[in-house]
């Protein structure tokens, strides 16, 4: 019992581990515990979209208004992943910060019974915020571990497996919203639909709880920086005699990419944010329409297991299906806004759709080469989910002022700023992009047997040869 409670959980940045050359098997444990979190904020994400809806009805807002929850939600992933979040992740490792995120997550949860008590938009946007704070936190460690975790080939299949995880939960949120909020007249029952939010955010936070002692309990392997750095060597190895990575302030793929993500996820938040009403003046009704999200967030989940099942094919290059699947955005969305009814419906779902593996690719391809630098660079890739406070503000001064349909010009122009980046690692980046999917690290067996690989505690070689030096044993050959 004492060893469960006095084992040390936290690793050194610096420390050199084995975890450079996971193989798939070995990391095959922690990436499943790890993506069990994804179906968390997936079904939070999901709800989002429909109390966006909800509150504009009950609590007599505007449709500008209503996107404070959006900018309350993810106003926390721009104000976390760079600052707190990353510095927790940098200085005690996975495991503290994802029990951390669980912990700020569950709070907030906890925070929507009050508001529900006063029928509080404001202490919606609040509680809100503080999801997001736990989300983001989760987000800065688990976007990047599953990236890092096991063969660099595989990273992009990882991350879409993980994410296809987070659609089915942002696919069951509006199904249950649409029978708990809006069915059995509680349409006109506004407090009796509150209630229930109430109940649905304690539910999630009594399972957070449990979370984050499965965390502790669970053995999980730790990557640091300094794997970063030594796995990047290997790579390069048939390109440059295993360089050194540059400065930070020289990764510009990765600046691209957060420029990216910024705008892509933007897009994707006023997409969903404002879906619904887009449903209604095609003549559907408001449960309606959040019953076709729930279908379009469902081929949203969908479309992100062709996408990992495509990735595993040779021929599908990751940085191909980002630009074509980014692309097919702006032609579907351009094609609901010029239509009417059914058709405009039609294409809309089509948007989700295909925004399935464009987060996730873009994550991945942005953290190619970064070395020592990859917890900072996943930690602003992760902040740039913030572009879900920008968008759906300005969306939503355009559907009070126009139309949903018109207002879709607002995530067109969202998708052709992030084809920035698809144009740049096809055209200029494209043989750093295949050599980190060409690699056999983590495929085949290394020259350090690993069988030992330790889950717990990883001590670094240097502290190793420090010891070795102080007592004055031999040098062991290499």
């Amino acid at each position: 019992m004492g060893g469960l409670w006095s084992r040390k959980v936290t690793i050194r940045d610096d420390t050199i581990t084995s975890a450079a050359h996971l193989t798939l098997r070995q990391s095959l444990l922690p990436n499943l515990l790890v993506t069990t979190l994804f179906f968390l904020w997936g079904f939070a994400y999901g709800l989002l979209d429909v109390l966006n809806s909800h509150f504009q009805h009950h609590l007599s807002i505007t449709k500008t208004l209503s996107a404070l929850l959006s900018t309350s939600y993810f106003g926390a992933y721009f104000l976390l992943p760079p600052t707190l979040s990353s510095f927790i992740l940098r200085r005690y490792g996975f495991r503290v910060t994802f029990m951390l995120g669980l912990a700020i997550f569950a709070v907030g949860c906890l925070l929507f019974w009050p508001s529900g008590v006063y029928s509080s938009f404001g202490g919606f946007c609040g509680s809100m915020f503080v999801v997001g704070a736990g989300l983001a936190t989760l987000e800065t460690a688990a976007d990047p571990f599953l990236s890092i975790c096991g063969p660099p080939r595989y990273s992009e299949i990882r991350l879409n497996l993980a994410q296809a995880v987070q659609g089915v939960g942002s696919f069951v949120a509006p199904l249950l919203a649409s029978r708990v909020f809006f069915g059995k007249g509680l349409e006109e029952q506004g407090g009796e639909g509150l209630k229930n939010v109430q109940w649905v955010y304690l539910g999630v936070a009594g399972f957070d709880v449990l979370l984050v002692g499965l965390f502790w309990v669970v053995p999980m392997v730790e990557v640091t920086d300094a794997d970063m750095g030594v796995q990047e060597k290997e790579i390069n190895q048939g390109e440059g005699g295993g360089k050194e990575v540059g400065p930070f302030r020289k990764q510009y793929n990765l600046f691209l990419a957060v420029w990216s993500q910024f705008c892509y996820v933007g897009a994707q938040v006023a997409v969903a944010n404002y879906f619904i009403n887009f449903c209604e003046e095609a003549g559907r009704d408001r449960a309606t329409s959040s019953d076709l999200l729930a279908v379009g967030q469902g081929l949203y989940a969908f479309n992100r297991f062709v996408a990992s099942g495509l990735l595993t094919m040779r021929a599908f290059k990751p940085r191909y299906m980002l630009a074509v699947y980014l692309a097919l955005c702006f032609v579907f969305v351009t094609a609901a806004m010029n239509t009417a009814g059914t058709a405009s419906i039609a294409m809309l779902m089509l948007v989700l759709c295909f925004e399935s593996c464009c987060f996730a690719t873009i994550f991945t391809l942005g953290l190619r080469g970064l070395g020592r630098h990859t917890k900072m660079g996943g930690s602003l890739l992760v902040a740039a989910i913030s572009g879900g406070m920008v968008f759906p503000p300005m969306m939503g001064a355009v559907v009070d002022a126009r139309d949903a349909h018109t207002a879709m010009a607002i995530p067109m122009m969202g998708y052709i700023l992030a084809f920035v980046y698809p144009v740049y690692v096809n055209v200029w980046k494209k043989d750093v992009m295949d050599s980190h999917r060409e690699t056999m690290v983590g495929i085949e067996k290394p020259a350090v047997d690993d069988k030992a690989l330790q889950l717990e505690e990883q001590p670094s070689k240097t502290e190793k040869e420090n010891v070795e030096d102080r007592s004055e044993i031999r040098a062991v050959p290499k």
